[in-house]
């Protein structure tokens, strides 16, 4: 299994805005939350919704990677994103995903 896979294109399509190829690296039943595990987004429908509208109303979306570390099925990205529904403000998050059989079936981010 190549946990890297889909962690790497997400962040590629999410970069190009480009909801087909960025919602295609999650499960369908995946999950977001935020840091104290309240549940953001639940299913692949909502996330695509939520990142449709998301990637329509923020043309200038970027996210840099700042680092990322591995641990067995878990990829942490360190994430500075700008751009964001025409804010110039920069975001500072952690991204924790876990990988099932090269999709992202949890993510939890910190902010």
């Amino acid at each position: 299994m190549n946990i890297l896979r889909p962690i790497i294109a997400q962040l590629e399509a999410y970069n190009n805005r480009d909801i087909d190829s960025f919602i295609s690296n999650f499960h369908e039943n995946c999950i977001c939350e935020d840091g104290e595990g309240k549940i953001l987004l639940s299913g692949k429908k909502s996330m695509y919704e939520s990142y449709k509208k998301l990637f329509e109303t923020s043309p200038e979306l970027y996210c840099n990677l700042a680092s990322r570390t591995i641990v067995g099925s878990y990829v942490l990205d360190e994430e500075r994103v700008t751009g964001r529904a025409g804010s110039s403000i920069e975001s500072h998050v952690i991204a924790i995903y876990r990988v099932e059989n090269e999709l992202i079936v949890h993510v939890r981010f910190l902010k």
